[in-house]
């Protein structure tokens, strides 16, 4: 779709070890993507958080730093994976297939893309990542850890990024500038970080349950990619 788009799968070929790996990945990505790309602008609003995380994790400022360091790493392997099966095969989970096949279209605004791409990751992929993560490490996803308390206590500071984001974002196409639009303006509001990622949890909680079903795990996970997807699409109508 783009010509560059070898080079995005060539950034995403190799998984991320630390979170320092995933940091390069998205800085390369930033820095290879046109400003026409809507993809650019999720890649952004996700460098700013991660980043965010990164000093975080440095400054020990969590209960399990270790913990936290590997889910920000196994998380940003879903989104990395969706950008090579995106662009190798067009087939990509439908939520994140939604936002790659709407990435050229000069009609939507930047945030539009920033916010479709915080709805695949955090609701398809992120309860996939905590529970990859809890088997990595022996810990089951549950209410009341410390790992629990170290994940809600990052939404302070994912809520202010995204604020910013909004200013930064939301009245700009992905080539051009764009008045304010009342519904795009209301769709954004009505979101809420804090209650998008504990719903990610809960299900979570659910996939760890269902661990030693697979059969009925994919069934669970097929219905969250149908509404994510229905929910990317419809942040993604023109404005």
């Amino acid at each position: 779709m783009f010509p560059y788009d070898s080079t995005l799968i060539a950034a995403v070929a190799v998984p991320p070890r630390t979170v320092a790996d995933v940091v390069a990945i998205m800085q390369e990505i930033d820095s290879t993507c046109a400003n026409t790309d809507g993809l650019k602008w999720f890649n952004w609003l996700y460098l700013q958080v991660t980043l965010a995380v990164q000093q975080r994790v440095n400054a020990v400022a969590f209960a399990d730093p270790a913990w936290i360091a590997a889910l920000d790493v196994e998380f940003a392997g879903f989104y990395f994976a969706a950008i090579g099966a995106a662009l190798t095969a067009g087939n990509a989970p439908g939520c994140w297939q939604a936002v790659f096949n709407a990435r050229n279209q000069p009609a939507v605004a930047r945030i539009q893309f920033a916010f479709a791409g915080m709805n695949a990751h955090i609701n398809h992929d992120l309860p996939q990542a905590i529970v990859a993560n809890c088997q990595s490490t022996g810990v089951a996803p549950a209410h009341g850890t410390a790992q629990y308390s170290d994940y809600t206590a990052l939404n302070a500071t994912l809520d202010g990024i995204i604020n910013t984001a909004k200013q930064e974002l939301s009245v700009r196409l992905a080539g051009d500038a764009l008045p304010p639009v009342n519904r795009l303006e209301d769709v954004l509001a009505a979101w809420s970080i804090a209650a998008a990622r504990e719903a990610a949890w809960n299900n979570a909680e659910v996939l760890w349950h269902l661990r030693d079903a697979p059969p009925v795990s994919a069934t669970f996970m097929a219905s969250v990619d149908l509404t994510t997807a229905a929910a990317s699409k419809a942040v993604l109508i023109p404005v």
